[in-house]
């Protein structure tokens, strides 16, 4: 068959089961199994597809019709201008955490050690050390599955050239990922910068996700207790001990959940609360000083 009629199957098995962008969806995935980009479908959609490539693109539509997300069946994710890789075991990276990211790099001076807590991916920090000189990071997570594709993402990542800077390896003194429930594995060291995108959305609101969320992405970094905020305050109440004099920590969070989180900051002595909003409008990020 043609790579135009190929895709055209996808496209129509995908809007059959409901898939939303079914047509940005079935021409990523012929990308993916072919090897190929936009223009092909545009130039060359009469060229032959060999029956090798139909037979694993069939498969890679059957998997996105169950639901499985796009990135899952590709193995990869852009995030802050970077690929990632993810799988069942991480919470794909999202637009929404890059304006997390962005907030911090305002903050973040050359030299700073850096604390991601529930480290998933590794996007946030991996990002973080990219486009910074000289920081240090911690990256933490209590799941051990995760953590492995955090170290596969920092040897891909911190490998990349930056003019004039030289490569971190993912193994290096300059950045760890530590098994930890929160805190309770960390030494002693203090942080200039304490980032956490924790799980926040409340137990009772998980049935009511997107089937992509839902079913196949990690209940563990998704179920933030019975409000959601459970592992704000968790981090909140350890953070202190953990940042140096006038260190900042940063949240997101979700979009209802601002003034619950400043609050929470407030209450412990955090000064300088701040809510930022995301390219939506809506509110995204929250941080503030620890002053000592």
């Amino acid at each position: 068959m043609q790579y135009r009629e190929v895709y055209r199957w996808g496209e129509n098995e995908l809007a059959h089961a409901g898939i939303e962008e079914s047509k940005l969806d079935a021409r990523l995935l012929m990308e993916h199994v072919c090897g190929t980009d936009r223009n092909t479908l545009l130039v060359h959609g009469d060229r032959e597809v060999s029956q090798a490539d139909q037979k694993h693109y069939e498969e890679v539509i059957g998997q996105r019709c169950s639901h499985v997300p796009l990135q899952q069946i590709t193995g990869v994710q852009e995030f802050m201008g970077l690929e990632f890789l993810v799988n069942e075991h991480v919470l794909i990276p999202r637009q929404d955490t890059e304006c997390l990211v962005e907030e911090a790099m305002r903050f973040l001076h050359d030299g700073s050690r850096i604390l991601d807590m529930c480290t998933g991916s590794g996007c946030i920090l991996l990002s973080l050390l990219h486009y910074s000189n000289g920081c240090k990071g911690v990256g933490v997570d209590i799941s051990r599955e995760a953590l492995k594709v955090a170290r596969a993402n920092a040897e891909r990542i911190m490998a990349l050239p930056r003019p004039g800077v030289e490569p971190i390896a993912g193994g290096s003194e300059d950045l760890q990922f530590v098994e930890s429930d929160l805190f309770s594995g960390l030494s002693e060291e203090k942080f200039e910068m304490i980032l956490s995108n924790p799980p926040y959305i409340a137990s009772s609101v998980i049935p009511t996700l997107m089937e992509e969320v839902r079913e196949h992405e990690p209940l563990l970094a998704l179920d933030g207790k019975e409000d959601g905020l459970f592992f704000y305050r968790r981090i909140i109440d350890a953070a202190k001990a953990y940042l140096v004099k006038e260190g900042r920590l940063f949240f997101e969070i979700g979009h209802d959940q601002a003034e619950s989180v400043s609050g929470l900051m407030e209450d412990a002595g955090f000064e300088e609360v701040t809510v930022v909003k995301d390219l939506a409008g809506l509110d995204r990020v929250v941080h503030g000083i620890w002053m000592g």
